[in-house]
């Protein structure tokens, strides 16, 4: 599978967009973001109903992901927002679910340091990227894929801490989208740095005329 072009990202993009369906939906999933944290966190972590309205709230979230992707195709209204916000919104519900489980000892500090210092060095590489005149890092299916592996964990790794046939059942799936998710997420963001780096060795001024495999 080819890495993806940070320049080529901004190619056939509409820069003055905003008010479209697919960024419509982004907002709605982020807005989405403090309500999960809150289910997750202010009951205590001992009320069931509330773990379970934040499964709720993330499934939304991750329909409304695909839906956005699909509509922004169908309806061709992709934008420089959209491009920032989608990826965005998906580094503020790992972080959220992150940080509450973290907090409920449902998942051990190393690993939300480890996921959460990945999105950190990535993001400060963003103005360096952007002062060279290329885009924000373009989504992969590698990426995409670890994402969607550490959103299906999240709501398992709850589940699994309940007793019954179920948290028996949910338990081994956790476990193995929480380590193939971490393991991916880790390993894309190698990737991510990979291409920085090559941008680093373009010159600045064929920034927007080549992307960093050129």
């Amino acid at each position: 599978m080819p890495e993806p072009s940070l320049a080529g990202l901004w190619a056939g993009i509409r820069h003055d967009r905003v008010l479209t369906v697919p960024n419509l939906l982004s907002m709605l999933r982020l807005a989405g973001v403090p309500l999960f944290l809150y289910l997750l966190l202010v009951p205590g972590g001992a009320a069931w109903g509330a773990d379970v309205w934040a499964v709720v709230v993330l499934a939304v979230g991750g329909i409304t992901d695909w839906l956005d992707g699909k509509l922004a195709r169908l309806l061709d209204q992709y934008s420089a927002l959209g491009a920032l916000l989608d990826p965005a919104v998906d580094r503020l519900y790992i972080l959220a679910a992150l940080l509450a489980l973290g907090l409920r000892d449902v998942v051990p500090w190393w690993a939300v340091g480890a996921l959460v210092a990945r999105d950190l060095v990535l993001a400060a590489t963003l103005p360096v990227l952007r002062a060279r005149g290329y885009g924000p890092y373009q989504v992969t299916y590698l990426g995409k894929g670890a994402t969607f592996l550490l959103l299906y964990a999240f709501p398992l790794l709850l589940a699994a801490q309940s007793q019954g046939w179920f948290a028996d059942l949910a338990r081994p799936f956790a476990y193995a989208f929480a380590v193939w998710g971490t393991a991916l997420y880790l390993y894309t963001g190698v990737l991510y740095l990979a291409q920085f780096v090559r941008a680093l060795r373009t010159p600045a001024g064929l920034a927007g005329a080549r992307t960093p495999e050129d």
